[in-house]
């Protein structure tokens, strides 16, 4: 990162790490100011940032050195992919001492430089950001709005904004209303830039609610299109009530699948609506329309395999939760680029969208509650989001699995709905000199972890530190970024980074 304090440096790391670690992308920030108050303490004086405050100046660097050497061992020894280093950055010489030892252990840079030139904006940012953050505890809020306002003008004295044409670089001019952008290249560069022009700030709430309760939810089966029960239209009449008691005479757009349970449920919602494919519900291939039971009799590996990974696990002819989050990834970036939603959707499309703000890792995200008949408020703010439920007085069936326990999945297979324990059969060959193993009749599908093997074609080609590929001009490299990734992308990779409205149309699977 590059800018001046109270610029939203902080705010984009944490947001860039959010996205790429929902996508599965082993992420991690590394903020030089958490290095500076453990080494150096904190309700520092603003004269400590003077730039001709020598002792200062070598203490920074201390904090600065310590985050870099933090930020090189978790490469290493943690498999890291992207990391981000948040600090000010402000001159050519910090920039060309963190390039030269980035580049030195073949760790590719991607500096995101963040301007701001509206007062309004710096104002805001000090308001609700700094003047709560470790540095000013328990002081005055005028004097310490003072004091940073004073810190500010150290670092503006000494500030040289990025120029160096041989550095990869963006940089956003008032929170993205301008772009500017340098040798930007390769997969990870290209979604991060993507990603950062369609951030705003403008205060806004994001909603989201289940279908009204379906005949399907009432008989325990899973997707299919079925329509919506008695309860299920009681919730849907009480739905516009509950909505503009909470959002007044706020704009908002309601976004729902294709299916007909969401599209019931948002019929007398009296604001513009749009229709989704991405949003349609994780399909669930040949076991489409059945229940539970059903799906652990006839499959009862299958059924198991599922409790052991659920994130990563695909239904034959179906999908994972995997496939899901790459699959929302455009609905993703409208939702960060348009202002007050009300996504009504299904229970894993909403698990998906609710970790992508929450923060969710992906082995708990398929086993988040979202109940039906509620509607759950999010705010964003700048290291997270608030969040609210608001519960309708309608009966509804629990349609929630919760996680299996460590003891039940570390025996995932050992018996089956009817008690008895299922063991492969042996059968000879023709000739009678070896067994083979005859694998009980299965499944519905296979769990699949490999992020190079999604159902979209956008799954970005990464490698952990340490792992020797080959380029499109065969040149071996080792391959670790601290902000991107190099990797070669075929026109078909390229071709598909924006799905956009076209995810909306159809869905290719």
């Amino acid at each position: 990162m590059v800018g001046l304090p109270a610029r939203g440096k902080t705010y984009i790391s944490q947001k860039v790490c959010r996205y790429l670690t929902w996508l599965g992308i082993k992420t991690k920030v590394f903020n030089v100011g958490n290095y500076r108050r453990q080494l150096h303490g904190a309700n520092l004086p603003h004269t400590f940032f003077d730039p001709h405050n020598a002792i200062g100046e070598q203490q920074r660097r201390e904090a600065a050195a310590a985050a870099l050497e933090d930020m090189m061992r978790w490469f290493d020894e943690e498999q890291g992919i992207v990391a981000i280093y948040d600090a000010t950055n402000s001159t050519y010489q910090r920039r060309k001492w963190l390039h030269d030892e980035l580049t030195s252990k073949d760790i590719l840079v991607l500096f995101i430089e963040s301007i701001c030139q509206d007062e309004s904006l710096i104002l805001a940012n000090i308001k609700d950001v700094k003047l709560s953050s470790p540095d000013y505890v328990n002081m005055d809020p005028d004097a310490a709005a003072v004091d940073f306002r004073a810190r500010i003008d150290h670092y503006q004295d000494s500030y040289q904004t990025v120029t160096e044409q041989d550095y990869t670089y963006i940089k956003l001019i008032n929170v993205g209303s301008q772009v500017i952008i340098n040798m930007i290249q390769g997969y990870l560069e290209s979604r991060i830039v993507y990603y950062l022009m369609n951030l705003h700030i403008a205060p806004r709430k994001i909603y989201f609610s289940r279908h009204g309760e379906s005949m399907f939810n009432v008989n325990g089966k899973i997707g299919g299109d079925s329509e919506l029960s008695p309860r299920g239209r009681q919730y849907a009449a009480q739905l516009p009530g509950l909505i503009h008691e909470h959002l007044g005479d706020q704009s908002l757009t309601v976004w729902t699948s294709t299916m007909k349970r969401t599209i019931q449920t948002g019929e007398l919602l009296k604001y513009p609506k749009l229709q989704w494919k991405a949003l349609d519900e994780l399909d669930a291939g040949v076991c489409d329309g059945m229940t539970y039971e059903e799906i652990e009799e006839k499959y009862p590996e299958d059924y198991a395999n599922r409790d052991e990974d659920k994130f990563n696990y695909r239904y034959r002819g179906g999908e994972s939760y995997r496939d899901v989050v790459l699959r929302l990834e455009p609905v993703i970036m409208a939702l960060e680029r348009h202002e007050n939603i009300l996504i009504i959707g299904h229970q894993a499309i909403l698990r998906c969208i609710y970790a992508y703000f929450m923060n969710y890792n992906h082995e708990d995200l398929p086993y988040i509650n979202i109940p039906l008949h509620t509607v759950i408020e999010l705010t964003p703010k700048a290291y997270g989001c608030e969040e609210k439920r608001f519960k309708v007085d309608i009966d509804a069936v629990d349609t929630h699995r919760p996680k299996p326990s460590k003891t039940a999945a570390a025996h995932p297979s050992a018996s089956t709905s009817t008690g008895h324990q299922k063991k492969p059969s042996f059968k000879a060959n023709a000739t009678g000199d070896n067994l083979s193993i005859k694998l009980p009749v299965g499944a519905s599908g296979e769990i699949v972890k490999d992020a190079m093997s999604p159902i979209l074609p956008i799954s970005p080609k990464l490698y952990p530190r340490g792992v020797s590929i080959k380029d499109t001009n065969n040149k071996s490299s080792t391959l670790a970024t601290a902000n991107n990734n190099n990797a070669p992308a075929t026109d078909g990779e390229m071709a598909a980074l924006d799905l956009g409205d076209a995810a909306i149309e159809h869905n290719n699977h």
